[in-house]
C-alpha cells in the first residue's frame, strides 16, 4: 500500500496513549465542547499499566478515593468516553507524515491522522535485563514488573515457586505483593541503595507478612541456568559476593520514557528525563505537540499522571482557540547527585507548574538537602528541604522564584548541598 492508499482524516485533539493522563486529558477537553477527541492506544484494552495492577491504593489525589488498579482504570475509560471522546485500541502511531499529521496502523488498516493539536501520552516502562547490562545466562524466569503483572493478573500464568526481586523502591513492593499472589516465595529484595526508597510502613509490612528480606548496597553480578534460571549471584559494594537459588527474577524499577514517537518528530529531550523538554503548560518545542504523565516524569504513579492530563487540558484549549505557540526559552538544569527535573523548561513572567511546583529525582539519600537555584552566577532561591530525597521517589522545588530570572540569560541550574 502506497502512502497515497491511506484513509486521511482530521480532528481537533489526537491523543496517543490511552493511560491515566491520556484518558484524563481527552476528557476534559471533550468535555469542554471539543467536538473531535481521538485517543489511541497501541493496546488491545485502554487504562494503561493499573489495569495490571490487581490491588488497592489508585485515585486517591485525583479521584480522592481509593480503588483496585483495574477499577481506577475502568473509571478514566468510562469518563472519556462518557465526555464524548473516542477511544481506539489495538492502533499504533508509527511515525509523522507532516507536522501534527501521524500516520497509524491498526485493524482497519493504514490511516493518516492530522489533528490541531496532538498530545503524547505514551509513558514510561521499566528497563528489561538486557538494557542493564547484567551478563550471564538468557534463560525463562527473567521479568520486568509490568511483565510479572500482566502474566499474573490478566493471563493468570504461574510465575515460578523462588523469587528474586531487584529494587526496593515503591513498584517493588507491589511486585512483592503480585509473586505472593501467584504462590511464588520470594528469597530476598535487593537493592544497590544502603536502604529502601518507599515508605516506611510498607517496607515493615512486607517483611512482617511475607517474611521477606532486604540485601542493601548489592547490585546483581550474573544470573545463571539453562532453560530455566537457577541462581542469581550478587556482588556487595566491599566486593564479596553471593549467590540465592531461584527460578524467577523481577527487575523492577529504572525506568525510561516511551519517547520513540516524541524524538521520530524531532522533538528535543531533557537530558535528564529522557521524556520530551516541556514547559509549565505542557507544550514541547514542536507547535501544537503537547506531552504529559510519565513520558515526562518517569515514574510517578497513576493518580500524578491522571492530574497531568487535567491540568493539560487548559493549555490544549488556548491553543485551539489560538494562542501563540510560545514555549518556555530557558533550559532548567540539575547537578549530581540531582537526577532530573519536570518541568524543564520556563518562561520567567509565565505561568507557574501545576501545583505551584518542580518536581526533581536524587541518585543517593540526602539527608534535608539546601537547595540552590541560580542563574549565569546568580541565586535565586535557596532553601532546606524539610525531610530527607530519597532515590526513585519524588521531592519538591517551590516555585515562587522563577519571575526572578533573564528570560535572555543562560539556563537556570538547581544544586543540592
Amino acid at each position: 500500500m502506497t502512502p497515497t492508499d491511506r484513509t486521511h482524516r482530521t480532528v481537533d485533539v489526537l491523543v496517543i496513549g490511552a493511560g491515566p493522563a491520556g484518558l484524563a486529558v481527552a476528557a476534559r477537553l471533550a468535555a469542554a465542547g471539543v467536538d473531535r477527541v481521538e485517543v489511541l492506544d497501541r493496546e488491545q484494552r485502554a487504562g494503561g499499566i493499573p489495569r495490571h495492577c490487581d490491588h488497592t491504593g489508585f485515585g486517591l489525589r485525583d479521584l480522592r478515593r481509593v480503588m483496585t488498579g483495574p477499577d481506577y482504570a475502568r473509571h478514566h475509560i468510562a469518563a472519556a468516553i462518557r465526555a464524548g471522546a473516542v477511544l481506539r485500541t489495538g492502533v499504533t502511531a508509527t511515525g509523522w507524515a507532516a507536522p501534527r499529521t501521524v500516520d497509524i496502523t491498526g485493524p482497519t488498516g493504514l490511516e493518516r491522522i492530522t489533528a490541531t493539536a496532538v498530545v503524547l501520552a505514551t509513558g514510561a516502562r521499566e528497563r528489561p535485563r538486557s538494557a542493564r547490562l547484567v551478563p550471564g545466562t538468557r534463560p525463562a524466569g527473567v521479568l520486568t514488573t509490568g511483565q510479572l503483572q500482566q502474566a499474573v493478573h490478566v493471563h493468570h500464568q504461574s510465575v515460578g515457586h523462588r523469587a528474586v526481586v531487584v529494587g526496593a523502591e515503591r513498584v517493588s513492593y507491589s511486585a512483592v505483593a503480585t509473586l505472593r499472589r501467584a504462590g511464588a516465595e520470594v528469597a530476598a529484595m535487593v537493592t544497590d541503595q544502603p536502604r529502601h526508597q518507599t515508605h516506611p510502613a510498607r517496607h515493615l509490612g512486607t517483611r512482617l507478612r511475607h517474611g521477606v528480606s532486604l540485601v542493601t548496597d548489592a547490585t546483581v553480578a550474573e544470573l545463571t541456568g539453562r532453560e530455566r534460571l537457577e541462581s542469581v549471584r550478587l556482588r556487595h559494594r566491599d566486593g564479596r559476593t553471593a549467590v540465592i537459588g531461584c527460578d524467577t527474577v523481577v527487575f523492577t524499577g529504572d525506568w525510561i520514557p516511551d519517547h520513540e514517537l516524541a524524538r521520530s518528530a524531532g522533538i528535543a529531550l531533557d537530558p535528564g528525563t529522557r521524556g520530551p523538554a516541556t514547559d509549565a503548560e505542557f507544550r514541547t518545542g514542536e507547535p501544537g505537540v503537547f506531552a504529559v504523565g510519565n513520558l515526562l516524569h518517569p515514574v510517578e504513579t497513576a493518580d500524578i499522571a491522571a492530574l497531568d492530563g487535567r491540568f493539560a487540558a487548559a493549555p490544549v484549549l488556548r491553543h485551539l482557540a489560538g494562542a501563540p505557540w510560545t514555549p518556555g526559552p530557558l533550559p532548567v538544569r540539575v547537578g549530581a547527585p540531582l537526577l532530573w527535573i519536570s518541568p524543564n523548561r520556563l518562561t520567567p513572567d509565565g505561568p507557574r507548574p501545576p501545583r505551584g511546583r518542580f518536581t526533581l529525582r536524587t541518585t543517593r539519600f540526602l539527608t534535608r538537602p539546601v537547595l540552590t537555584v541560580s542563574q549565569d552566577g546568580r541565586t535565586l532561591h535557596r532553601g532546606r528541604l524539610a525531610s530527607t530525597a530519597a532515590p526513585n521517589r519524588p521531592f519538591h522545588l517551590p516555585a515562587d522564584w522563577i519571575a526572578g530570572a533573564d528570560a535572555h540569560g543562560g539556563p537556570v541550574r538547581i544544586t543540592a548541598d
